[in-house]
């Protein structure tokens, strides 16, 4: 979990930022609920150390958002379905100090359709996709597709400057695409979706398994790659031409003038870039080969695009008073 408290327009500046582990072993509630801890640790630091309370928050999740109703539908890798998550957040938020000071200004207080501070709540590769589109590789630029590669796959779909969420918030998930109908199953139920296959996760996964290390990551696979071993050239091999695979059904669909791929994969450079780029090239036919650029901005995309949401709902806000 990465959070940050955000500064205010043009800069957008991150005045602090603070990194936690995910409880996942520990079940879906506990996931919540250290989800909840977080945003309050960062509220009261906000308070005491930059004098301020926060005048909106935001909040990126995986898996399928309904965005309107502030709910965490479905996250396979975290087991949530039907959280109301935005109402936690509400509340958590603007309980009281402990020292009794009331929560929020003047401006903040409560309406007919709650209390305190908006929190809004967004998918966290849409969320990514966001940042990247406004201040980081898809700067500029008028259609793009960002795919990070982490812990799963999934994807955003840039359009003139925003990003396009889908009529019940499941927008670009191609990490569900199913490339090898035989493979391995997956959480959301299918079996050989893309990102059982070319993850982090997966490309750890099948690493460790080829040469014995079960603490192997896609790392360690990475690494042995531009060694020459070539057992894990013929893991990373398989991983490049499943993502092929997935991306070119994603360019036909969606004709994007760039690829972004980020995640943890991507940090692998041109290990990862000089054989995707010809991999998808050799795939394409009729489709317009798109320009294929690794993210700007890392693993703190999701965290960043979050905070510009905040202050565009805001922003919105202030100017309908």
């Amino acid at each position: 979990m990465k959070a940050a408290l955000i500064g205010p327009a043009p800069e957008h500046r991150p005045l602090y930022e603070a990194r936690r582990g995910t409880p996942r072993e520990a079940g879906p509630d506990a996931v919540v609920a250290a989800v909840l801890d977080f945003a309050a640790e960062l509220r009261a630091y906000g308070v005491a150390h930059l004098g301020a309370e926060p005048v909106a928050a935001g909040v990126c999740l995986p898996g399928i958002i309904d965005e309107a109703a502030g709910v965490a539908v479905f996250a396979a890798n975290l087991g949530w379905r039907d959280v109301p998550l935005r109402d936690q957040l509400r509340a958590r938020l603007n309980a009281p100090h402990p020292d009794g000071a009331p929560t929020g200004t003047p401006d903040d207080a409560p309406t007919a359709t709650g209390a305190g501070i908006p929190v809004v709540l967004s998918h966290d590769v849409r969320t990514g996709g966001l940042a990247e589109g406004r201040i980081g590789a898809g700067k500029g630029v008028d259609r793009f597709l960002f795919v990070p590669l982490g812990t799963g796959i999934a994807g955003a779909i840039g359009i003139d400057g925003r990003v396009e969420p889908g009529a019940h918030g499941g927008a670009g998930e191609i990490g569900h695409i199913v490339v090898r109908p035989d493979g391995p199953p997956c959480g959301c139920g299918q079996r050989g979706c893309l990102e059982t296959l070319c993850s982090a996760a997966a490309v750890g996964r099948d690493w460790a398994a080829a040469c014995g290390d079960p603490t192997a990551t896609a790392a360690d696979a990475a690494a042995a790659v531009a060694a020459g071993d070539p057992r894990a050239e013929a893991v990373w091999q398989a991983a490049v031409d499943a993502l092929a695979d997935g991306l070119l059904t994603g360019l036909t669909l969606l004709d994007p003038r760039t690829l972004i791929i980020g995640g943890g994969l991507a940090e692998a450079g041109e290990t990862l870039f000089a054989p995707l780029r010809r991999a998808v090239r050799e795939r394409v036919t009729f489709q317009r080969l798109p320009t294929i650029v690794p993210a700007a901005l890392g693993d703190a995309a999701g965290c960043l695009g979050a905070g510009l949401l905040a202050w565009d709902r805001h922003s919105a806000e202030v100017s309908s008073r």
